[in-house]
């Protein structure tokens, strides 16, 4: 499939409808399949710009998925949401400092069935770890209660291609939340026009 075609598939995609100047898409190779990412440069400039520094630079390429959340997997949590997290390369060590927090409120974007978004502790924490959301998950906007801080997280894209292959991930095997083994990451790369 052609650039062009994949980009006038965002028109039909409500996350982006609106999206302008959509510019930059993303291929995660994994080794249970293909993931295509549209990423929303002109809503999340700092997030996308943090997430394709690490993409660039080749931090993500032998990386992991490594975690599943599911309803069973959180009895402690009040707020349960789905979604699976992975990273970089465990053992590429790349020290960027972390990247301010672009809330939901301020971008318009919505932690929607398969939105990107970058994993964190606390605002202003994020660096190299992403998760996708496993159908629609609003306790992680601004305002959402899954953080007690409300400020929730950083989302920054939507899945073109591919939802098939995280709910694979999701179900994989796992002990709690993690999953054993991690899924490996092949290498995540810009897809060329």
């Amino acid at each position: 499939m052609r650039r062009r075609e994949l980009l006038g598939m965002v028109t039909a995609l409500p996350l982006l409808a609106q999206e302008k100047n959509l510019r930059v898409l993303v291929k995660i190779e994994s080794e249970l399949g293909d993931i295509l990412v549209a990423l929303s440069g002109d809503r999340a400039p700092k997030t996308v710009e943090n997430f394709l520094r690490y993409v660039d630079e080749g931090f993500y390429d032998g990386g992991l998925f490594h975690r599943t959340v599911k309803p069973d997997n959180q009895p402690q949590s009040p707020v349960k949401i789905e979604v699976i997290q992975g990273g970089p390369n465990p053992e590429k060590k790349p020290g960027y400092p972390p990247v301010a927090l672009e809330r939901t409120n301020l971008t318009g974007l919505k932690h929607v069935d398969g939105v990107i978004s970058m994993a964190r502790s606390g605002p202003d924490t994020a660096t190299a770890d992403f998760f996708f959301c496993i159908g629609d998950q609003p306790e992680l906007d601004f305002g959402g209660k899954r953080n007690p801080d409300e400020q929730g997280f950083a989302a920054f894209g939507l899945v073109l291609k591919g939802l098939d292959c995280i709910r694979k991930i999701q179900q994989s095997p796992a002990t709690a939340q993690k999953l054993t083994p991690p899924v490996k990451i092949l290498k995540i790369s810009r897809v060329d026009a």
